[in-house]
């Protein structure tokens, strides 16, 4: 599928599910993407746990946790700060994310390179841009059939 999609040229976005099964690995995912596929894959969320200890995701654009009702099947969740445990993973993720799209862009790159601020609108429309043109692949985490993380990949979609 992706083969054919690359040869047709078609955009995509890229959502790792089942992170509520047993050998659920995220970073294993995405570093699968850059090697077997050459896809510039850039994740954009981090998953809160793994396994039978996935209780959300934590995105690295807004840098809040969206953690789920295990109850609810993912019907409902919390939008939360990103833990304290998570915090400095996530912000050096945040911190690699925007590098990677800046490599992509270069408007993003002048503004990194110069040490400004770079906003939210700014990072997402450049990593828009890169999906449109194949430059970039954006990469969301969650579990499809416990319904988590898919609303933040459809949100990613538009």
């Amino acid at each position: 599928v992706w083969r054919q999609a690359e040869n047709y040229g078609v955009p995509r976005i890229v959502f790792v599910n089942k992170m509520d099964k047993i050998g659920a690995n995220f970073d294993f995912s995405v570093k699968s993407l850059h090697e077997r596929l050459n896809a510039n894959a850039i994740a954009v969320q981090m998953p809160i746990g793994a396994e039978d200890q996935f209780e959300g995701v934590i995105d690295l654009f807004d840098m809040v946790a969206d953690v789920y009702d295990e109850d609810k099947l993912g019907a409902k969740w919390e939008t939360i700060p990103v833990p304290d445990e998570y915090k400095e993973e996530a912000e050096s993720r945040r911190e690699e994310m925007i590098e990677e799209i800046a490599e992509v862009d270069d408007d993003i790159m002048e503004k990194f390179l110069g040490g400004e601020e770079i906003s939210n609108e700014e990072l997402k429309a450049a990593l828009r841009r890169a999906t449109l043109d194949l430059k970039a692949f954006p990469v969301f985490a969650g579990s499809a059939f416990k319904n988590k993380g898919v609303q933040m990949m459809l949100d990613g979609v538009v």
